[in-house]
């Protein structure tokens, strides 16, 4: 069986969106060109941004049509992780709540995809 490794946005502008994921995630890109930014992340797990623009063939799909989810610690970690990601200004949809499977909130990168940031309840999946 395959495992997915990794995942591409498509965005308007890379570079801008570089920065703001390199600002987000506190580390820098290993690629990065004017049409694409390539992150590696925890357990080489990778994150593409791709000028929507150039992709090749052309996607139609732009931001909102799914999420990005992050995983940290604790219940106290998604709501300091609100705190900073409200104080640098991203668009929060929701607000910290508790779901079915945990603690989690929404907000949106520049180019409007959906980052969620959880924690799961003991015994939920994720």
């Amino acid at each position: 069986m395959t495992t997915p490794n990794f995942i591409i946005l498509y965005v308007d502008s890379p570079e801008r969106s570089g920065a703001f994921y390199a600002s987000l995630l506190g580390r820098e890109p290993v690629e990065s060109s004017p049409t694409f930014v390539m992150f590696v992340l925890d357990k080489g797990f990778k994150l593409g941004l791709w000028s929507r623009h150039t992709v090749e063939p052309a996607a139609t799909a732009t931001g909102g049509g799914g999420e990005l989810v992050l995983a940290v610690e604790n219940a106290a970690a998604v709501d300091a992780t609100h705190a900073d990601w409200t104080g640098r200004g991203l668009n929060v949809l929701q607000a910290p709540t508790d779901l079915d499977f945990g603690r989690s909130f929404v907000a949106l990168d520049p180019d409007n995809h959906r980052l969620r940031v959880y924690w799961p309840f003991e015994g939920a999946q994720g």
